[in-house]
């Protein structure tokens, strides 16, 4: 039985939710939002709630039975509020600047790394060694901050690299002189 499956999700004022035959459509004060939904799971609006139901107990559709109600509580939740990550990145020389629609970054390579902003997200950088993505799509944000955060990840006997504000980084020892 899924639990996360089952919940009902409210929906917030300003926000409506369409849906025609296997597609959901959520609107809302950010933007809006669309997912296409597997064959064996209906979604339905009954006043200001949306449940989600099962057509039968196999294990793939047990699967995207929470997997859809997790979507869509997801949906709703980036048109009212949308999501942000932030970043840092530790090292001499290590900065970030935005350039255009790139982002570049110089994290120790004879280069700086350029990367192509996606089209929804927004990035921010409030100073040189922190960084902010920011949009209404979840799987993008965390994409693409995932995809920053590969170009250098943290090491762990300085800490030098690029990581989440909130992560920490477990700290070595490193060799001891004899």
């Amino acid at each position: 039985m899924s639990r996360i499956g089952n919940r009902r999700l409210v929906v917030p004022e300003g926000v409506t939710i369409t849906i025609d035959e296997n597609q959901v459509t959520v609107k809302g004060p950010k933007g809006e939002l669309s997912l296409k939904i597997e064959k064996n799971i209906t979604v339905q609006v009954e006043d200001n709630t949306v449940v989600v139901t099962r057509a039968n107990d196999e294990k793939t559709t047990k699967a995207m039975h929470g997997t859809t109600n997790a979507n869509i509580s997801n949906m709703i939740e980036g048109v009212t509020n949308g999501f942000k990550k932030d970043l840092e990145i530790i090292g001499v020389g290590y900065r970030f600047t935005k350039k255009g629609n790139a982002l570049v970054i110089n994290a120790g390579y004879s280069h700086p790394v350029e990367l192509e902003i996606p089209a929804g997200l927004s990035v921010e950088v409030p100073s040189n060694t922190e960084l902010t993505v920011e949009g209404i799509n979840k799987e993008k944000v965390g994409e693409f901050a995932a995809n920053i955060r590969k170009i250098r990840k943290p090491e762990p006997y300085k800490g030098k690299g690029i990581r989440y504000k909130d992560e920490h980084i477990q700290r070595k020892e490193g060799k001891k002189a004899a």
